[in-house]
């Protein structure tokens, strides 16, 4: 351990630093034999990048942006859609389909202690948690397509216990248990204003996860791409864990992707309004892209073609699915990282903890949607917001639990 010790001091001053150690001669032998694995685990090259990018504002400038094609789900003629329904039912029957929610964040701004997923709403007067929501979507699928879809959850090293502990307590909600599979998403340390890493409130790194745009280089390092194609998966949903209306399983979605030789595609809804806080699909130089609503100029956002609708009016819900060879090369390219200001707790170099009352400190996170850029075309399929899309993200008012519950006992007539 000394030589570790060593070795981490030499870095730690290389990139200064060595605050890190700052509270080290306070802690137990194993709490010091942690946190010098943690500091040798960071890419201090990729966090100095990363500060100087925060330098940098965001603009489109030198970027050609245009509007992209749609598909409008409900505007299909009746033979379109049924050639559309019997390619991907077919996919389905075969079991060529998994899916993928992305769970790793706690239900932290609904009040609620949890992993996000084992929240509860109050569904037709009865308690009823996220993960329960989305395995009832599968269950229906099971009887509609006759076939167990594969589902893998990605959770978090904050959460992944509790989480596995959740579904097994509740007997995997009536679902195979081997059909379900847990996985964990990356991390980054959190910066400082100044740059300087941050220590959690017990003085380790203070990690935080690395975005939705994670779940590819995680789905590869833990062999979940590698076990999807040796069980004949072809196409697969990505979608987060918070959307009770999600339709994971979507026949017409595989359908029209297949159809158009496309190896990725998104769902989209109309925005509210142009300043609905959704990132919206577009073209960039020639490419499928999204910007997202904290990086869209107001210009863009407000935007109108003759009719009177939003240039940019398609909002990107989180409702993806890509085909597997297009995932083994996404999953080996890194995705860059947009930096958000977040409020985080910290221990300084005395050992006090430090409590946030504004943003203090930088989290970076890689974005889904920037992995649409490496492709030469996608399907976007607009879908009813009231049929597919109700959130739960706020504690009240807009995408709540009280807006997701009405949304969802309507879709079902409860």
């Amino acid at each position: 351990m000394e030589e570790q010790y060593e070795k981490v001091v030499k870095l730690l001053k290389a990139y200064d630093q060595e605050h890190l150690l700052a509270n080290y001669n306070n802690m137990s032998l194993e709490a010091k034999k942690r946190l010098l694995n943690e500091i040798a685990r960071i890419d201090f090259d990729l966090m100095k990048k990363l500060y100087e990018n925060t330098k940098n504002e965001i603009n489109f400038v030198n970027d050609k942006i245009e509007s992209i094609e749609c598909t409008d789900k409900n505007k299909l003629s009746k033979e379109h859609y049924k050639q559309l329904d019997d390619i991907g039912t077919k996919k389905v029957k075969e079991g060529k389909l998994a899916v993928v929610t992305m769970a790793g964040g706690q239900g932290t701004r609904l009040g609620h202690s949890g992993p996000k997923g084992t929240y509860n709403l109050q569904i037709n007067g009865k308690k009823i948690s996220l993960f329960e929501i989305l395995c009832k979507t599968l269950k229906e699928a099971k009887e509609k397509y006759g076939q167990y879809v594969y589902w893998y959850i990605m959770t978090s090293n904050q959460n992944n216990k509790e989480t596995v502990e959740f579904f097994e307590k509740n007997s995997y909600f009536d679902y195979p248990k081997e059909k379900i599979k847990f996985f964990i998403q990356g991390e980054l340390p959190m910066l400082g204003l100044d740059g300087k890493v941050l220590l959690d409130e017990d003085g380790f790194v203070k990690l935080a996860s690395d975005g939705h745009g994670g779940v590819f280089e995680s789905m590869d390092k833990s062999r979940v791409l590698h076990e999807m194609k040796q069980n004949g998966i072809e196409w697969v949903f990505v979608g987060g864990v918070d959307n009770v209306l999600v339709k994971m399983v979507d026949s017409i979605l595989i359908g029209l992707a297949e159809s158009k030789h496309c190896l990725a595609a998104g769902k989209s809804v109309i925005k509210a309004n142009a300043k609905e806080k959704v990132g919206v699909f577009c073209k960039r130089n020639g490419k499928p892209s999204v910007i997202e609503y904290s990086e869209i100029s107001d210009g863009l956002a407000s935007m109108q073609d003759e009719s009177g609708e939003l240039v940019y009016g398609e909002s990107h819900i989180l409702c993806n699915m890509f085909n597997i060879k297009r995932l083994e090369i996404i999953s080996k390219n890194k995705l860059p990282y947009h930096v958000a200001k977040k409020k985080a707790n910290y221990m300084d170099e005395t050992g006090k903890v430090i409590i946030a009352n504004e943003p203090n400190a930088y989290k970076f996170e890689s974005f889904i949607f920037d992995a649409f850029t490496s492709l030469d075309s996608m399907v976007i399929m607009r879908v009813n917001r009231q049929d597919e899309f109700a959130p739960v993200k706020n504690a009240q008012g807009v995408d709540s639990p009280e807006t997701a519950t009405k949304l969802y006992e309507d879709f079902y007539n409860l």
